[in-house]
């Protein structure tokens, strides 16, 4: 299992979102792209960057993802804002290792297949869901589709993963977050990202445990010191298997 550790930017800062409150940020005062080398450092191979300010539209943090995309010696998964073919292609150009749709893939699925075809297992499909329903336009919006009913749309798709975000879900309700997560991860052929739900060290054991996950983006519980990474990436390897024993 992945463990992506997670940087969410807001005005240049680091901030996390209680339940996706893009208004009520808690601000990290740390610099973003000391923080995502020093993941790399850590042992990270993948480090995940979501834009908040192109969530809402409201400007972007370009500049500071394009430095981490240079400096850091880990793959880059960028998120947020990504409502248009063009700024897809902007930031794979770039060098994104990955992108991640939500909205588009809601909207215009056929441009999202099509680009997944032609960048394929860079594309990654966001799922946000609050109260049962399929979330958009930076968790705002409820869509008309179902969850499981949106992911299977994409079963045919060459996606590198599926990212499962339960906003809804309280700090410390783990076995609904995971009740959530793993019936997603039934419904869809791809590796399942988690979001959301690893706090302790004990989480990240737990999680891989669940079939169809992949990996686990984790951003609060590294900036308030819950969670060590270099523990985490640990616990997220697999369990060598038993070897026969021969006399």
């Amino acid at each position: 299992m992945i463990v992506y550790p997670t940087l969410e930017l807001q005005n240049g800062k680091c901030v996390t979102l209680e339940r996706g409150r893009l208004e009520e940020p808690a601000i990290w005062h740390v610099d973003p792209v000391e923080t995502a080398q020093g993941f790399a450092a850590d042992g990270a191979e993948w480090v995940h960057v979501t834009d908040l300010d192109a969530v809402a539209g409201e400007g972007d943090n370009d500049a500071l993802i394009e430095e981490m995309i240079r400096t850091v010696p880990a793959s880059v998964q960028i998120g947020g804002g990504m409502r248009s073919r063009e700024r897809i292609e902007h930031w794979i150009d770039k060098g994104a290792g990955r992108v991640v749709v939500g909205t588009l893939a809601v909207q215009d699925p056929s441009t999202v297949q099509e680009l997944a075809m032609r960048y394929p297992d860079q594309i990654v499909l966001a799922v946000d869901i609050f109260q049962g329903k399929l979330m958009t336009e930076g968790w705002r919006n409820p869509g008309a589709m179902v969850p499981e009913d949106f992911v299977r749309a994409y079963d045919d798709a060459p996606l590198a993963g599926v990212i499962v975000t339960d906003i809804d879900a309280d700090i410390g309700d783990q076995d609904g977050q995971l009740g959530v997560i793993s019936g997603l991860s039934a419904a869809t052929r791809h590796p399942v990202i988690a979001r959301g739900t690893v706090h302790v060290a004990d989480d990240v054991s737990r999680l891989k445990y669940v079939a169809n996950i992949s990996g686990t983006m984790v951003g609060r519980s590294l900036f308030a010191k819950d969670l060590d990474l270099k523990e985490a990436l640990e616990l997220a390897q697999e369990a060598p298997e038993p070897k026969a024993q021969f006399v």
